[in-house]
C-alpha cells in the first residue's frame, strides 16, 4: 500500500485508518484501545502518542502471524475486570460505532463465548472473545491463528445481524482502497515528488 495501513488517509484531512478505528471503538463503548504494532511501530507510535485512552503495545513476534498480536493485546488487558477481548483489524476501518455498541451489548447481555457481526452468511469484525476463552487463545498455534478456537466453540457464538457494510470491508490492496475510500492520495503524492515505493 506504500505506507503502513494504519497511517493511510481516510475521511477528513489528516485522518488515518488508525484515527478512524480508534474513534469508532471509543465511541462504540470500549473502555480503552490497545493498538498492537510490529512493523512500522515507531511511525505508528509517533502518530498515536497523544490520543487519550489509546495505548500502543509492541509485538516483537508479529512476523509469526496475527494470533501473536492478539495475544500481545490480551496480555495488556487481562485483568479481573476484563470480561472479554474485542478484536478488530486496522484494514477494517469502516465499521460503525453503532455496530461496536451492539456487539458489546450482546456480549454483556448473553455472555456468549464469541460475539461477531453477520450479514447474509458473512462474518465480520470486530469479534469479542469471552474471558473464559483466554487460556485457549494463549495455547493456540500461532501458525493456525484463532480460527481453531472459533471453530471449537461454533455452537457458542452469538451472531449479531448488522446492516453495516463497514464491518465486512477488508482493505488489503490499492484497488480495495480506491473502491471503498477513493483515490489513493498517498500514492499520488509520492508520484508527484518523484520518489518510488
Amino acid at each position: 500500500m506504500g505506507q503502513p495501513k494504519a497511517l493511510l488517509p481516510i475521511g477528513k484531512a489528516g485522518e488515518t485508518f488508525l484515527d478512524r478505528v480508534t474513534h469508532s471503538l471509543l465511541e462504540g463503548g470500549v473502555d480503552g484501545v490497545f493498538v498492537v504494532v510490529g512493523a512500522d511501530a515507531d511511525a505508528i507510535r509517533q502518530h498515536a502518542k497523544e490520543r487519550p485512552r489509546v495505548r500502543i503495545v509492541h509485538n516483537p513476534d508479529f512476523e509469526q502471524g496475527q494470533l501473536t498480536s492478539m495475544l500481545a493485546g490480551l496480555r495488556s488487558i487481562d485483568e479481573p475486570a476484563a470480561s472479554g477481548l474485542l478484536v478488530t483489524l486496522i484494514d477494517v476501518p469502516l465499521v460503525s460505532p453503532d455496530t461496536i455498541r451492539r456487539l458489546i451489548g450482546a456480549h454483556r447481555e448473553h455472555a456468549a463465548s464469541i460475539v461477531r457481526p453477520v450479514s447474509n452468511g458473512r462474518h465480520g469484525h470486530p469479534v469479542i472473545f469471552h474471558r473464559r476463552l483466554f487460556d485457549e487463545l494463549r495455547g493456540a498455534d500461532p501458525a493456525r491463528g484463532a480460527k481453531p478456537v472459533v471453530n471449537a466453540h461454533s455452537a457458542e457464538i452469538d451472531e449479531v445481524t448488522v446492516e453495516d457494510e463497514g464491518a465486512f470491508i477488508d482493505i488489503d490492496t490499492p484497488e480495495d482502497y480506491e473502491r471503498w475510500i477513493g483515490p489513493l492520495r498517498f500514492e499520488r503524492e509520492i508520484k508527484r515528488s518523484g520518489d518510488t515505493f
